[in-house]
């Protein structure tokens, strides 16, 4: 018999067990959810970091397709002097090449070099407006990943991985760090173009909480899709169907328990709390015409200046990580002529971004990150789209290529790494993907081993199991 004494568990049936400690585990999920939208100062529950960070925020611009490093940051004089010659058999022993095949010819870069700063940072021709603030830049000219192909080694960039299903960089970031604006999210995309062709996998929550997904903001139209009212339908209207839906979610999380239903609602809260944030945020038409004047933006035109701005707006509101990806970076031929106008988007805009976070005090405490999955051969190809001759172009290379950094915490005005003499392999200083993750977690103040998440049994992490810190970059 029951006893009034026997506390209530004992006699509980297993299907009431589960369903009142499902309710328990998921109210509690909701509870550190919601949490880690609020700033630290307002919860004590927040996520912290690790050790003291050097950097709040990260604006992480990629140029999707691979940019030609031998054409922009890496200066090869030795490569110039045997252009157009047969490539020595020997430094093709054991090198993967995606596309490029029979008689292989060395091509050095018809740009023009010179160095720049009172660091001496060597720059092409291309970059003049870049050039213009080397000394806040630390290039990482040892870069090096595993992937050969686009869509695997932009997830492998973002993700640690090079298949899809693992959680992005942003993600990461923001599961470990939360977020101090309670009405954006902490993780947001903008792009200028297609997305690469790993698509939204590279901004993907993964097997992380849904709550830590990029959110992609568009430049025009409405900001976020379906984040405006329907026709005929005010904002309090809005708010009572939201709290009908919140109440059916809170109720199936009571039984149920799943922390997805947690994240459902808490999601809902942010959409509404956007469409008063968002649109005011991504209207630039109130910035001064000289700030308009520097990035080369324009009120109601997408492009990757406006991207830029845009990116100073977000961090300048707390927003955590804002990935930026540019498109049409991918020259097997036209190197001639589509890298140069490529590089004429994205010069100006970069370096405003620079200095605009500078004179506004961002700059020490955002890091700014620029590259892609890979580089480009020192070898010639040139191809079409019915694989006749054409104007010389590229392969990929993932043995050597450049990077670069600034601000958050890194040493401006540095070049760490270099290349042989043909651009073929890493000399020294070599980075490998998985050191870079780990030491912008480390900037951010995460330690890249302890930040984990059990999933399938096991714990992962952004860098697998690799990854170590690029100390000498460190300011």
């Amino acid at each position: 018999m029951r006893s009034a004494a026997t506390p209530d568990f004992v006699h509980l049936k297993r299907r009431d067990f589960l369903a009142r400690s499902g309710g328990g585990l998921g109210m509690a999920a909701l509870g550190g959810l919601l949490s880690r939208e609020l700033p630290a100062s307002q919860d004590a529950a927040v996520p912290r970091p690790h050790f003291a960070p050097r950097a709040k925020n990260v604006i992480y611009l990629h140029m999707i397709g691979a940019p030609s490093q031998l054409d922009l940051f890496d200066d090869k004089p030795v490569l110039r002097k045997h252009d157009g010659q047969k490539c020595p058999d020997e430094l093709l022993k054991g090198k993967r090449f995606a596309f490029i095949g029979g008689e292989m010819t060395l091509a050095g870069s018809e740009y023009r070099f010179a160095r720049h700063g009172q660091s001496g940072a060597v720059m092409s021709e291309l970059l003049p407006n870049l050039a213009t603030v080397a000394d806040d830049l630390c290039l990482l000219k040892g870069m090096h990943t595993n992937e050969i192909n686009h869509a695997p080694a932009q997830m492998f960039l973002h993700t640690g991985f090079g298949q899809g299903g693992r959680p992005a960089m942003g993600s990461w970031v923001t599961y470990g760090l939360g977020t101090d604006n309670r009405d954006l999210p902490s993780y947001v995309v903008l792009l200028s173009g297609p997305p690469g062709g790993a698509g939204t996998s590279l901004w993907s929550t993964g097997f992380l909480p849904s709550m830590y997904q990029g959110v992609q903001f568009r430049s025009s139209g409405d900001p976020v899709l379906f984040l405006s009212n329907p026709e005929g339908h005010g904002r309090q209207d809005r708010r009572q169907v939201l709290d009908a839906v919140n109440a059916l979610n809170e109720q199936s999380l009571k039984i149920i328990g799943d922390p997805e239903i947690a994240t459902r609602i808490s999601q809902y809260e942010m959409a509404y709390r956007m469409q008063a944030s968002v649109p005011e945020l991504m209207d630039i038409s109130g910035e001064s015409a000289a700030t308009l004047k520097m990035y080369g933006a324009e009120p109601g035109r997408a492009s990757f200046a406006s991207n830029c701005l845009l990116a100073r707006r977000l961090v300048e509101r707390g927003v955590r990580m804002v990935q930026l990806f540019d498109s049409d970076w991918d020259h097997h031929g036209g190197l001639d002529k589509r890298l140069r106008a490529k590089a004429r988007d994205v010069d100006q805009p970069m370096a405003a971004l620079i200095r605009d976070l500078k004179s506004r005090g961002l700059l020490d405490e955002t890091l700014v990150v620029w590259g892609s999955e890979f580089g480009r051969t020192p070898l010639r190809q040139g191809i079409d789209g019915d694989g006749t001759k054409t104007s010389p172009g590229r392969d990929h290379h993932k043995d050597a290529y450049t990077m670069w950094m600034a601000g958050g915490g890194v040493k401006g005005g540095i070049t760490h790494g270099r290349t042989d003499e043909l651009g073929f392999n890493v000399a020294e200083g070599a980075v490998h993907t998985h050191d870079l993750n780990a030491t912008i977690l480390h900037l951010l103040g995460l330690d890249h081993e302890r930040l984990t998440f059990r999933y399938q049994g096991r714990d992962y992490r952004l860098t697998d199991i690799h990854g170590e810190l690029v100390r000498p970059v460190l300011a």
